[in-house]
């Protein structure tokens, strides 16, 4: 087979454009009366010569200058070699007309990927559907509950799916890939001037690339020829003729080949699957009881647990009998080749008996693996039966999840996206939330653009007009306190004048913050805020300068820190993992009196939190030599053992249980006094979530933190109190284990996050917390070894040490 390599051909991309096609769907009279510049408009005017842009981008990085040719159906040349195109390669084509303004205006747009799915650099003629650069959609129908048993037949893109298909093969004959025969060529050209006739309504873009002798593939870079090197020395023999193999010495180097075949199944492989599968019809199959231990292993699985070529036949083989079984849909899921169109076929079949899954197993099938629309439909499907308050406690993760949906020409008309908006216009409260999540990941440099900008103007163009209004009014708040905190942290002044130049510029009327519109308050919408009170707004002592925020309300005041310049999706997605682990403790009837504070991310650097009055255990230990005499002073009871009220004590050791078993499972690190809070009715608890996941930046870290001044306010090890603690952890870690895969499902959402310690070692997420759930140990296995995990962290010495060295750091500091 012959080819040429992309980086052999260090000439420019040549390209040509034919005049843009289809027509432009004029505006009514009633709008060009109301607006008189849209009669100079494109959609206005009935002749006017459309001008086309066009850039090479790699993801969201151009590699080109735009370039606007001269006139169309004439070749010219961008400025970038064939030989420096990665893989991604992509021309985006811009076409503007008369706005009705001094600068023209956007009309559409269209983009043509330079390589195809084979590594193969397109040739002849490419026929690109336009996309308009404002395409208004209406809601979705609200029956979508069904939708995934009509979805094959389905299809709103219909006509340029059809128009699509006889491109490519108009395409193919031009390459002389297709015989040729006059008179059925004659008939057939007629027919697919029909159609194109017909499909006026539709705009595309005809481009024209080289054609090439050969197929040009890309490679990234030339491969040298491996030196010949005797394999046998004359040196090391044995008599006269037996000789040794000579070792590769040190300069001898592998040499890597391009492999376009690598990644797919082998043919072999898929002939036998395909021919066992076949076989494996039979809808009334019983597993035997050897049988049925070995399905009930592989449904126990974790959901990130890759199942083996006979796992996954012996799944399919008693498909029929699992559908009684609803944890294992995800296993059979995983189990189904999904490009096989008959496997695929009777899969969904059987999808449709199954019996109704958790919501845990449906989160399991939005994840990245799962991408047949079907399937995702029907997941969606099962959670319309979440309730509001349940789907707030997965919603981050769901719009996650939005970038894993299959669409067509816009992200908004996914089934998730839908069913997303609908659910966020129904509910203010959960609207405020999804606005928020999805307007952070609208900056993402991957998904931003291309998923989640054209949600969040559908769905800003699909709420009432009086949710509409907060939400300008929210982002009006927020772009004011940004406003402020630049201020402070320009300025180089003493901390104390600092706090003087914020109240004053809160104070300062031009600004609106003293007394504004009420305005729903993002954090927390359940809180309308009326102004600030500037007298009791500071600044903390940070590097990051964060502001403590008073706000008045239309019922009291409100207490917030705000921070700029610090990313706190991470703290975000903590807190929210410790606000749905602390509703699945109290449905086990365990209340554990856990502080999940509000948190939320504006953008990638900016977010508020609640605050919360609290002491830190470093100024408990330096002003009160300890946990216990801080207790006593806030609630003393003569009455009681330690001379605490019973319910500040009962809120101390649960609260300290909670948290020891939550940082474990997720990994919290750089745990040190500043960052361990107590509040007057003794709830404890973490802030500061910068290391999650295992990772530390000190040496030796405790699976959990737990230092001795935490048991000696309880009383001691040997207290009451501290087996209390124990039980509690105990529990919490066995009730916590049941719904491990729920949690696994959350963080298997969150692999194409750009959260810090998530993106670092995006395989490896789902697998740190998954270990620390110990699944393969049964529940007395587990109690015993969370038991060792105690008795480790108190009687550490090491972070002690740490502990001392950070106090003192702090100290010189100040």
């Amino acid at each position: 087979m012959l080819f040429y390599q992309s980086v052999d051909l260090a000439r420019q991309l040549e390209i040509r454009i034919e005049e843009p096609k289809g027509s432009t769907q004029k505006l009514p009279f009633s709008a060009l009366i109301s607006d008189p510049s849209l009669q100079l408009s494109y959609k206005g005017i009935d002749d006017y010569n459309p001008i086309v842009e066009a850039q090479v981008y790699s993801g969201a990085t151009p590699l080109s200058l735009p370039i606007q040719p001269s006139g169309f159906n004439c070749w010219f040349k961008i400025a970038v070699n064939l030989c420096d195109l990665p893989l991604d390669s992509r021309i985006l084509f811009t076409i503007y007309g008369p706005s009705g303004h001094a600068e023209p205006g956007v009309i559409c747009s269209a983009q043509l990927p330079l390589f195809d799915s084979n590594g193969n650099i397109k040739q002849g003629s490419q026929k690109l559907q336009t996309i308009p650069e404002l395409e208004s959609q209406l809601l979705p129908e609200p029956g979508l509950a069904n939708e995934y048993k009509e979805l094959d037949s389905f299809d709103p893109n219909r006509e340029a799916k059809t128009a699509n298909f006889l491109d490519s093969m108009v395409h193919k004959y031009q390459l002389g890939k297709v015989p040729t025969n006059d008179w059925l060529d004659t008939l057939a050209f007629k027919r697919i001037e029909q159609i194109e006739t017909a499909n006026d309504s539709l705009h595309f873009l005809v481009v024209d690339l080289p054609v090439w002798d050969h197929d040009v593939v890309w490679i990234d870079k030339k491969y040298s020829l491996r030196r010949q090197k005797q394999l046998f020395s004359s040196s090391q023999q044995l008599g006269t003729s037996l000789t040794l193999l000579n070792p590769l010495d040190d300069s001898e180097h592998l040499m890597a080949v391009y492999d376009p075949d690598k990644m797919y199944e082998s043919p072999i492989e898929s002939k036998y699957r395909r021919l066992v599968r076949l076989a494996d019809d039979d809808k009334d199959l019983r597993p035997t009881p050897r049988v049925r231990d070995e399905l009930e292993r592989v449904i126990a699985y974790p959901p990130a647990h890759e199942l083996s070529s006979n796992e996954k036949t012996l799944l399919w083989t008693y498909r029929y009998h699992l559908t009684k079984w609803k944890h294992a849909l995800t296993k059979f899921v995983k189990a189904v080749s999904w490009d096989d169109e008959s496997e695929s076929k009777q899969a969904l079949e059987v999808l449709h008996k199954w019996v109704d899954i958790d919501v845990a197993d449906a989160l399991e099938l939005l994840g990245p693996e799962v991408t047949n629309a079907r399937v995702r439909a029907y997941a969606i499907d099962r959670l319309r039966k979440a309730s509001d308050d349940d789907l707030e406690l997965y919603l981050l993760q769901l719009v996650e999840a939005l970038k894993f949906e299959p669409y067509n020409d816009n992200p908004a008309k996914s089934y998730l996206a839908r069913f997303l908006e609908n659910r966020a216009i129904l509910n203010s409260h959960l609207g405020n939330y999804f606005y928020w999540y999805v307007s952070v990941q609208a900056s993402d440099r991957k998904y931003g653009a291309q998923v989640f900008q054209p949600i969040q103007r559908h769905y800003l163009s699909s709420v009432p007009q009086n949710i509409l209004r907060q939400v300008k009014l929210q982002v009006k708040f927020m772009n004011k306190l940004l406003e402020m905190a630049t201020l402070v942290k320009q300025s180089k002044e003493t901390r104390s004048k600092r706090i003087e130049l914020m109240r004053a510029h809160i104070n300062d009327p031009r600004h609106e913050l003293i007394k504004f519109s009420p305005t729903v308050l993002p954090l927390d919408p359940s809180v309308v805020v009326v102004g600030l009170i500037p007298e009791e707004c500071t600044v903390f002592k940070s590097s990051m300068l964060p502001l403590k925020i008073k706000l008045k309300t239309v019922s009291g005041s409100y207490s917030l820190i705000f921070k700029s310049g610090d990313d706190l999706r991470q703290d975000q997605l903590v807190i929210q993992i410790i606000q749905l682990m602390d509703e699945l403790l109290k449905r086990e009837n365990l209340d554990l009196r856990l502080t999940p504070y509000r948190i939320l991310a504006t953008s990638m650097t900016d977010g508020a939190m609640q605050f919360i009055p609290n002491e830190p255990l470093s100024q408990v230990l330096s002003h009160y030599h300890g946990i216990l005499p801080f207790l006593r002073q806030h609630a003393a009871d003569d009455s009681q053992p330690l001379g605490v009220k019973e319910e500040v004590m009962d809120n101390y050791v649960r609260s300290t249980a909670g948290y020891a078993v939550i940082t474990y499972l997720l990994g919290v690190g750089d745990r040190h006094l500043d960052n361990l809070l107590i509040d007057n009715t003794g709830r404890f608890f973490h802030i500061d979530f910068g290391y999650i996941m295992g990772k530390d930046p000190k040496p030796f870290p405790p699976m959990i933190k737990l230092p001795i001044q935490l048991i000696d306010g309880m009383g001691g090890i040997n207290s009451e109190n501290y087996t209390k603690f124990k039980s509690y952890c105990f529990t919490a870690f066995t009730s916590l284990r049941k719904s491990a895969n729920l949690i696994l499902a959350l963080f298997s959402l969150m692999t194409e996050s750009t959260i810090p310690n998530i993106a670092l070692e995006k395989d490896q997420a789902v697998h740190k917390v998954e270990e620390r759930f110990c699944l393969e140990m049964s529940e007395s296995e587990a109690i015993l070894h969370f038991q060792n995990l105690i008795n480790d962290s108190v009687n550490a010495f090491m972070p002690m040490v740490i502990d001392r060295l950070h106090s003192l750091a702090q100290y010189w500091r100040n």
